[in-house]
Formats: C-alpha cells, structure tokens, sequence
C-alpha cells in the first residue's frame, strides 16, 4: 500500500496484513496497536493458544481480552511440519509478522529472518525481546517485573523501606509500542525501497528510553532519581481529603502555582517559611512541605479543596479509579469506551484507541477472538485447498 492508496477513514492500514507470532503481552501489545489502525491482525496461536487465554482459568480470561480485539486467530502447531508449511503461506501474504519468543526459536524451526526474507523480502519482520543482544540472561524468561529490573526503573518506583511491586505493567506496553513505532517506521520506507527490515526491539532498552531524563540527571550532575526524586523536582504531591476521597496536583516550575496553592490552601505562612521560600528549597524540603500539606488536606472533603484549587489555578484533578472512569459521563461522551459482542463468549467492554485522525476514531471491527476460530477461513484466504486445511488441523477433509 502506498501513501495514495492509503483510506480517507481511520483505517490509515487498511490493506496491511500483520502475523502476530505472540504471546502475553509484549507480542500482542504491537499487534493491537496496529490492530486498531486498521491493520488485518492474524494471531497465530499454538494448539493450546496465547498462554494469556487460560490467565484467569478459561480460555477467555480479562487478560487476553484486553490485548486481543480487532484480530483474528489460527490455530497452527508449529512443531509440525504441517503447520510449518502453512505459515509460510501465510508469510507470501503478509507484510509484517512479530514474534516474541525466546532467541533462536524461529530460527530452529526454520522460520528465522533470513529464511523469511529470502521467501519475501518485502516483509517487515520484527522480534521482540526480553534482554539486550547477547546478554548474560538471554535464553531466560523475561516478564514486565524482569524488564523494571534490568532497566533500572524498577530501582524508581520501589520503597526502600519496603519494596513491593506495584502498578500496571509497564515493560511490556513499553517494549511493544516501540515495536509497533519501528514496524511503522520500516513500512514507511518499504514504499521508497520495496525492502522489508529486520526490526528489533527488548523490553530493556525500552524501559531506559521510556526514562531519560533519569539517565541524564546521572550522566550530567550525578543525581540518582530514586522514588520520590521526580515527584520533589516537578513538585507532584497526592493527599487524602476529609471525607477519603484524593487529590493530585502538579506544581511544576513556574512560580504562579506554588502561589495559588498557598491561597488554595490559605497557609500564608508557608510563603514565608525559609524551608519553601524558593523553589530550590522546597525541592531540598519536599518531604516536609508534603507533610504539613498531608495534614492541611485532611480537613476538608474533596469537594472544598476542588474548588479552592480550581479558583486558585492550580494543576489538579481528584484522583479516580477504574469504576470511576466507567461511570464518568465524561469519558461516555468521548466516546473513551466501546462494547463488542462476540457469539460464543457474549459481551466485551473495549477501551477505545487514543488516536484521532480528523477528530474520529473507528470503532474496533472484531471482538478478541476465540482460540482458532478463524482457521479454515484464513488459510482458505491464503490459498490452501480443503485437504490443505484438513491436513494442518489434523482432520480428514
């Protein structure tokens, strides 16, 4: 597809068939996102599926569910020669296939980069990893935890006094969005070369890429960012109100919302306090600040403080959760949300891609299939005959 061809909708992919060769998240992350921008998903998935399916038990769990609309899937046993040979089929009608398996999988199975290329050389070909090429833990598994870890943001987000693991998955989502940039990226030169690229990206470098001003405030004066270091330098505090409910706010630099806040909060004291006089010094003195405001918010309910934040100009918003978000008429009138209805496995709640493209969005085209469903159809697609088809899922035609 060319830049002329490409549709007027928010399908910008339209025409692109993507293999996705994945599994958990990193895989399945790239493929949604492509997924959503109109992109033909094939989710190529083993005898027993995306171990994602069976998270929660079942083979529909919210896990998968929530990296899996908008594709269809084929079931292939790859470890047959069968199977083998009907991927490659569906490799001479792809335009990019993402595999996140452990180093040297594809390549044992005699579906590596090189052999690709030689079979299709307009094909983007993009591997996803857990470590950096050649590293003394590569070949091991590699997980969201694994990947904070090594890249140093996990070190940020713990509590030395008591370090646990919080918060989405973040390595992951990460390492499959740069995928999905270099995919495009690859794609888009396709149209001047007419060459495929190997595209290679690990969940590491990801993490550090998606950090570096952490990386630069070392390098540059030796600051370590530690937990709450970037919460002191760009003044970012969280507070529970009266009535239980929270608030976050952003000071940032600019010297105006410091002084709304000490309005807001009607401490002029604060103005004078040598500890807070500048903004070095509420830096160097944030644990402090934060306390005396801990203490101030907890005397009036959220509604008080979201108002007197509000009148004041201070960067806020009340802090809100999942089942907020659901039942915000807002985020409904954005449209943020979108319900799809699958025959067998009844009705999914779906967020909505956060792009725009002309002020729409599409809505998503299938609900995350179930495992398989799609086999017969896309093989068929791919030129295989019904003895073909049988053969690959062991049946009779």
């Amino acid at each position: 597809m060319n830049a002329s061809s490409a549709p007027a909708s928010g399908d910008v992919l339209q025409g692109i068939r993507v293999l996705e060769l994945g599994n958990f998240i990193t895989g399945p992350y790239a493929g949604l996102m492509l997924a959503d921008l109109g992109a033909d998903v094939i989710k190529v998935e083993r005898p027993e599926g995306d171990p994602f399916r069976a998270f929660r038990d079942g083979q529909y769990s919210p896990n998968f569910v929530a990296f899996n609309r908008n594709k269809r899937s084929v079931k292939l046993d790859l470890g047959r020669q069968a199977g083998r040979d009907a991927l490659l089929r569906l490799v001479d009608t792809a335009d990019v296939l993402i595999e996140n398996f452990r180093p040297g999988v594809m390549d044992r199975m005699g579906l590596g980069w090189e052999t690709l290329r030689a079979r299709r050389p307009q094909l983007v070909y993009c591997t996803i990893g857990g470590f950096l090429p050649g590293s003394r833990h590569e070949g091991q598994p590699a997980f969201d935890t694994i990947g904070q870890a090594l890249s140093g943001m996990l070190d940020t987000f713990l509590d030395p006094a008591n370090p646990q693991v919080r918060g989405p998955t973040i390595s992951d989502q990460l390492a499959g969005m740069y995928a999905c940039q270099g995919i495009l990226g690859a794609l888009f030169a396709r149209q001047a070369t007419g060459r495929g690229r190997l595209v290679e990206v690990n969940m590491i470098e990801s993490s550090m890429s998606f950090m570096p001003d952490f990386f630069a405030s070392y390098t540059r004066d030796g600051t370590r960012m530690r937990s709450t270091t970037r919460a002191s330098y760009s003044h970012s505090l969280a507070f529970e109100c009266a009535d239980g409910a929270r608030i976050g706010l952003q000071l940032s630099s600019p010297s105006k919302f410091w002084e709304g806040l000490v309005r807001a909060v009607e401490m002029p004291e604060l103005r004078d306090d040598p500890r807070f006089a500048t903004r070095g010094a509420r830096i160097a003195n944030f644990e402090s600040l934060s306390a005396l405001l801990r203490d101030r918010f907890r005397t009036q309910p959220q509604a008080h403080w979201l108002a007197a934040l509000r009148a004041a100009d201070v960067p806020h918003a009340p802090v809100l959760t999942v089942p907020d978000i659901l039942d915000d008429p807002e985020f409904a009138a954005a449209g943020s949300f979108h319900e799809l209805h699958h025959p067998e496995m009844g009705s999914v709640r779906a967020l909505s891609r956060p792009i725009r493209y002309d002020g729409q969005r599409q809505p998503s085209r299938h609900p995350p299939p179930t495992l398989g469903e799609q086999t017969a159809a896309i093989l068929a697609e791919a030129g295989l005959s019904e003895q073909e088809i049988a053969a690959v899922r062991g049946t009779t035609a």
